[in-house]
């Protein structure tokens, strides 16, 4: 099984079907098709229909879109549990996913994904706050009703940890502030071996997207590449 991603940095859609696999302690190999070369888009249809990441490859098939993928790895491991047991509560599971997966474009468009940047305040407007609300008060309900199955929204880990997973990384660069219960599950998810291995690798990475980091007109690093 092959995993196709962008890059660590910048790449939230990447990040959600890496942390499911990682976590669920499911083998594969990671394929780094790095964003906005003049070489991506040779690359990446090589893999993928729709000319984006991620794609997952399991022999001769291709799965691309990160909720697809989710809903195939669950399927293909069902011993792994990705998805709550409880009927009830996996019709919840997938709302909520859904709901991160087609919503919340004030904190897409304005809370750009950086995991390596620290940027407290930037970005933040009172749209921006309402998506950040409502975010917070999923967080909050679902350990509200599942905090005594375990530390994840429904206790054990699920596909709608690693959706929130990019949402948590965004929260951490640009300082946003969070309700005691949801930002002691943010904490929780950052301190995660499987995404301090992500944010690990993020740091290594060389590239410079401008179209990411608007707010900086050099890279961070001498030996960065600009693109």
């Amino acid at each position: 099984m092959k995993l196709v991603i962008g890059n660590k940095k910048y790449s939230s859609w990447s990040l959600r079907p890496w942390l499911l696999l990682r976590q669920a302690g499911i083998a594969f190999e990671e394929i780094n098709v790095r964003l906005s070369t003049p070489e991506f888009a040779t690359e990446i249809r090589k893999h993928s229909p729709s000319g984006k990441v991620p794609v997952l490859i399991d022999g001769d098939l291709h799965v691309w879109d990160s909720l697809a993928i989710s809903e195939y790895v669950a399927e293909r491991f069902p011993e792994k549990q990705l998805w709550p047991a409880d009927a009830a509560a996996r019709a919840h599971a997938r709302s909520v996913c859904a709901e991160m997966h087609a919503g919340f474009q004030q904190v897409r468009s304005q809370l750009p994904m950086n995991v390596t940047a620290v940027l407290p305040g930037m970005g933040w407007n009172t749209a921006v706050q309402r998506d950040v609300d409502r975010i917070a008060a999923i967080w909050s309900e679902l350990r509200a009703r599942h905090g005594d199955k375990g530390p994840f929204l429904f206790g054990t880990f699920t596909v709608a940890d690693a959706f929130y997973a990019p949402v948590v990384s965004r929260f951490a660069t640009y300082g946003i502030h969070l309700p005691d219960d949801a930002k002691a599950y943010a904490d929780f998810i950052l301190s995660l071996p499987s995404m301090q291995e992500w944010v690990t690798a993020a740091r290594e990475e060389r590239d410079f997207l401008l179209a990411d980091e608007p707010y900086r007109t050099t890279p961070d690093r001498d030996d960065a590449i600009v693109l």
